[in-house]
């Protein structure tokens, strides 16, 4: 880019050349005006920059608002879905479908006419040829059918199966002090137990089952004198308990009981 003036413009460079001519050209004078011409140059660029930054700014960032409003509009905006129709319960459900039994490969054997052998067409199968096949009226292709036993039914492993530890021990309905306040209001020392001074403990054992019932009672060890039976009996009479439970499943377990007879 270059900047002409003519002869009367104090800066024109034939100009100043004839101004300076044999004169000291390092003066300050000189250098402005042989200069004048490349930052007039600039200044017109920087001012030309300048305007174009000046116009083109406000509308590039109107163009990012208006694309980030859009996008926000296009994220708020909601779709109303029709209702779905009304569902009659009355209708029935269609049914299941039941897919089509696989054909099952046959083999034609009429009932047998008697005609000369040169009369034959097609000869009856061989006694080999309908052992693996379903004797028809027709001859067809079709899938091999095979037996597939059923699966055998899995029981309870523990069933039966008495347990002396559980996960979960059996316990009297109310829990320890609930047994120990039933065993004290229905234990009637014996007499003769009473008039021997026979006093200790009986050790009852018994099964509670999967519904908590208390089964198989039998004085482990006693102590006479009447007080094994009276503990026998007041233990047989016991409410059903919370039933033990191992692996999530209600199983028997056996518990040991000592009832104390004791004179004070």
């Amino acid at each position: 880019m270059k900047v002409s003036f003519d002869w009367s413009s104090a800066v024109s460079p034939e100009r100043n050349e004839l101004v300076f001519e044999g004169r000291n050209k390092e003066y300050g004078g000189y250098v402005l005006r042989q200069k004048y011409q490349k930052r007039i140059i600039i200044a017109m660029i920087a001012s030309i920059t300048g305007l174009g930054l000046a116009i083109a700014i406000p509308m590039i960032v109107a163009y990012i608002n208006k694309v980030v409003v859009t996008r926000e509009t296009a994220i708020t905006e909601s779709i109303t879905l029709a209702e779905p129709p009304p569902i009659d319960k009355s209708t029935p459900p269609p049914p299941p479908v039941i897919p089509p039994p696989p054909v099952q490969q046959t083999i034609k054997f009429t009932p047998p006419k008697v005609v000369k052998d040169e009369e034959v067409v097609e000869p009856p199968p061989t006694q080999d040829e309908v052992k693996e096949v379903q004797v028809s009226t027709v001859t067809q292709e079709g899938e091999d059918i095979v037996d597939i036993p059923e699966d055998p039914i899995v029981g309870d492993p523990d069933e039966g199966k008495i347990f002396q530890f559980v996960e979960e021990p059996p316990s009297f309905p109310g829990g320890e002090d609930k047994l120990m306040e039933y065993l004290s209001k229905n234990i009637k020392y014996p007499t003769i137990a009473k008039e021997n001074n026979i006093q200790g403990r009986v050790y009852v054992t018994f099964v509670v089952d999967k519904d908590g019932k208390v089964t198989g009672a039998k004085v482990l060890r006693g102590i006479g004198g009447g007080c094994d039976e009276e503990a026998l009996r007041v233990v047989k009479n016991m409410p059903e308990w919370k039933p033990g439970r191992q692996n999530g499943r209600s199983v028997l377990v056996q518990y040991n009981l000592p009832v104390v007879f004791n004179l004070k």
